[in-house]
């Protein structure tokens, strides 16, 4: 990522080419608009599919250049000849990014990407396609990753791996971790935390990985030994798909339930013997560029996430 203050306009044009004249093109770009030197900031590479090439698009830009100074994309549906496309995309106060988006199926991907990596720096992986993460192109990829942003829990992690793990629905969850831990913000309601035994959760659409997560988050929290008393089944909620629709935490005579309404209210009812309240607050939630960033911002693996994650990955829901 490089400040300049102006520029020609066919600087910043895209351009074709090919994998071995990538560098060499890019190099022409930075030359037309008169940088002698770069910052080597990190690569962010997001492996696609054209149906989300859009959306990809807008949640890189959104970034402003942060985290990463060369963003690659990989758009696994395309032909079996590798296209290259390159372009400096302007930012805000004069600063320009990297892009290399390269479009082939999946197999002719390997071995296509990795040589476009800036050495020495960096390296995060975002699977940003619909279909379950995995495959050779993965693989080769998490060999040299610090950082892989995918659906955690449908991700066959090898062991030993040497690589973070990051999951946006991690980040998607934010707001529900607050909405619930300011429940227990209230000393009469933390007072019935021991006695709280059963999990249940509903949400909407039909994936089920976030609500998992959650799942283990709270038991985590309240130092459950896993997830033998968690409940998880599709909800009625008008939500994006895998959003959570409700959140029951019970026990012997004590409950506490909060319910997503319109405009993301969450209405809360605690019951206990003798004692109870209703609350409602509003539901945090992050947009896709800004999960994204929160998990770029640290290339180490967020210690709360990894207990979550390791809780619903080894959990029987």
């Amino acid at each position: 990522m490089t400040r300049q203050t102006s520029s020609r306009p066919d600087c910043t044009e895209p351009r074709l080419t090919t994998v071995r004249g990538a560098e060499a093109v890019i190099g022409e770009l930075w030359d037309c608009l008169g940088v002698q030197t770069r910052a080597a900031t990190g690569n962010l590479v997001a492996l696609t599919e054209r149906a989300h090439l859009d959306k990809v698009e807008q949640t890189l830009a959104g970034l402003q250049g942060r985290y990463a100074g060369r963003q690659i994309i990989g758009v696994m549906d395309g032909s079996d000849a590798v296209e290259v496309q390159v372009s400096l995309v302007p930012q805000e106060g004069g600063l320009y990014v990297e892009r290399l988006r390269l479009e082939a199926s999946e197999d002719q991907l390997r071995g296509a990407i990795l040589p476009l990596l800036r050495p020495a720096t960096l390296n995060y992986i975002w699977w940003a396609a619909e279909n379950r993460p995995g495959g050779p192109l993965l693989a080769e990829l998490t060999e040299l990753a610090d950082k892989v942003i995918c659906d955690s829990l449908s991700l066959d992690i090898p062991p030993g791996r040497h690589f973070a793990l990051a999951d946006l629905s991690w980040a998607r969850l934010t707001g529900w971790r607050e909405a619930l831990a300011q429940v227990f913000d209230r000393p009469e309601a933390a007072g019935q935390l021991p006695g709280l035994t059963r999990l249940e959760l509903h949400y909407a659409g039909h994936n089920p990985l976030p609500a998992e997560l959650y799942a283990g988050w709270v038991a985590d929290t309240l130092r459950w030994p896993g997830l033998k008393n968690v409940y998880i089944q599709p909800g009625g909620c008008d939500r994006e798909n895998g959003d959570l629709c409700q959140v029951t935490l019970s026990g012997p005579d004590v409950s506490f339930t909060l319910s997503v309404g319109p405009g993301g209210v969450v209405q809360t009812v605690g019951e206990w013997p003798g004692g109870g309240f209703e609350a409602k607050v509003q539901l945090r939630r992050l947009p896709l560029t800004a999960g994204l960033a929160e998990l770029l911002a640290d290339a180490r693996s967020h210690p709360a996430f990894e207990r979550a994650w390791s809780l619903a990955h080894q959990g029987d829901i």
